[in-house]
């Protein structure tokens, strides 16, 4: 892999110089390469020819996926093989919503010191306890943020998660997440985490209005540099959904109902999120301003039946009047499974809550996209060839609400399973990561029911398939350099 002499700072923060602690140090390899080490983690540096690394596992020994020359493929085979199950299990588990300082109610609320933040005299940029549990016990490493205090507070916040990890089983770092946050309305939930302290854009059909690639191709470039400013490496978009059901409530998100349109304008928003600057780049277009883009909704979420949403139990299907599938599919397999930069496709994908209903041909199923083998393994993963990350939308393993239109989880199809079976239908589809959910309980009896069914040798080899997968994500953007 080709190297490049960079000062890497602290989260790639715009913040950082102000944030380095007094427990945090930093070394400089022969080639100029700059680690920062948390002096508390136990983790030690080893020399390899002048070069240094991380001793992350902490064996006294420079392991493959340690080693920052190594290709991407490479290190994240060896770390997977390395993963215990229950690592494993943690890996694939996406967080609920996390706002910093954690709130007191609703999703993401928590405790410091089993106080409330407002009683608890914590910094903003400290991690809750139920953080703690979720980062330790749970192994979870991908962590989806919504309202922050300040940009400075959210990269405070990210360089105390790193530290916390760094000496932690395996030293795997956490992959922070937003959901889009540079909307002109600076009081909407997630840019209103930045304080509106962040460039404000016109969202969905208003950036489709202008018919200008070029420009949301700018705007991402910039909001990269952004993301990363905050410590966030993954974003959960872009979103498209060809707009063709005008009263689905989700529209003003989309570009456009032309498939050829929101092909281009996604194509450019993934090429702006992922594509580092040369002077960035550290291999294939990615590097210290890339951000994974996870494009939204396989196979395509707008033809909601009467313009209802998969939210809710009322709009749990997905019914393409006209006969129109290959239309909504053609931004993903034309666009952002096909980009012009050196990333190639966009790093990971969410299925949408929707059952596509009659599409399954094979199995002859009518379960969510999430659920459905038919979806993910013979369509997404076979017939179009797609092996990035694929993440269920968030709750689809949670039982329903009372009614149709109760807010609750999303299992459609699939309501009569269990929680635990429901996961393992999620596994056998060919999905990698659970959204929205924190404990790793649910995955680990999913793996037992495969064992069950096919044996452990199997069952091990289907988790190192979605942990590869996963920790590509990781290693393209190289935080063994960039984050502590």
């Amino acid at each position: 892999m080709r190297q490049k002499k960079h000062t890497m700072l602290l989260a790639v923060s715009l913040f950082s110089s102000a944030l380095f602690a007094q427990n945090i140090k930093t070394v400089t390899s022969k080639s100029g390469t700059v680690l920062g080490v948390n002096k508390d983690s136990g983790v030690k540096i080893i020399k390899v020819e002048g070069e240094k690394f991380k001793d992350l596992n902490q064996n006294g020994k420079l392991d493959p996926y340690e080693d920052w020359r190594l290709p991407v493929e490479e290190r994240a085979k060896d770390l997977a093989s390395k993963m215990s199950v229950e690592q494993i299990a943690g890996l694939m588990l996406y967080s609920q919503h996390q706002s910093i300082p954690a709130g007191e109610v609703g999703f993401g609320a928590g405790t410091y010191n089993e106080k409330p933040f407002s009683e608890s005299g914590a910094e903003a940029s400290a991690i809750s306890d139920q953080q703690k549990k979720f980062l330790k016990e749970d192994d979870l490493r991908h962590v989806l943020l919504t309202a922050v205090k300040s940009p400075e507070v959210a990269a405070k916040w990210n360089n105390n998660v790193q530290a916390y990890l760094e000496g932690l089983g395996l030293g795997i770092p956490a992959n922070n997440s937003s959901d889009p946050r540079n909307t002109a309305t600076v009081t909407s939930e997630f840019n209103a985490g930045a304080g509106g302290t962040i460039s404000l854009w016109p969202d969905g059909l208003a950036m489709g209005a202008t018919f200008d690639p070029a420009l949301v191709k700018q705007f991402w470039e910039m909001a990269a540099k952004e993301y990363r400013a905050l410590g966030i490496t993954t974003a959960l978009s872009p979103q498209i959904d060809l707009g063709t059901e005008p009263r689905w409530y989700r529209i003003a998100y989309v570009f456009s109902e032309s498939p050829e349109l929101v092909k281009a304008m996604g194509k450019a928003y993934v090429e702006g999120f992922q594509t580092s600057g040369k002077d960035a780049e550290i291999n294939d277009g990615w590097g210290y301003e890339s951000v994974n883009a996870m494009v939204k909704h396989w196979p395509g979420g707008g033809p909601e039946e009467g313009g209802r949403d998969g939210h809710w139990a009322m709009g749990k299907f997905a019914v393409y009047p006209g006969d129109n599938f290959k239309d909504h599919i053609k931004p993903f397999t034309e666009g952002a499974f096909k980009l012009d930069g050196g990333t190639k496709k966009a790093a990971a994908v969410m299925p949408y809550y929707t059952i596509s209903f009659d599409r399954d041909d094979i199995y002859n199923e009518n379960v969510g996209n999430g659920f459905s083998k038919y979806i993910i393994t013979e369509l997404l993963r076979d017939k179009y060839g797609y092996d990035g990350v694929v993440c269920t939308d968030w709750l689809i393993t949670t039982d329903e609400g009372e009614t149709p239109g109760t807010f609750a989880g999303k299992p459609w199809g699939t309501e009569a399973m269990s929680v635990a079976e429901r996961h393992y239908k999620v596994l056998m589809a060919g999905v990698d990561q659970f959204g929205g959910n924190n404990e790793k309980g649910p995955v680990l009896e999913a793996y037992q029911m495969g064992v069950e069914e096919f044996g452990e040798d199997f069952m091990r080899a289907r988790f190192e398939r979605s942990a590869v997968r996963l920790l590509k994500n990781i290693f393209r953007k190289d935080y063994s350099k960039i984050l502590i």
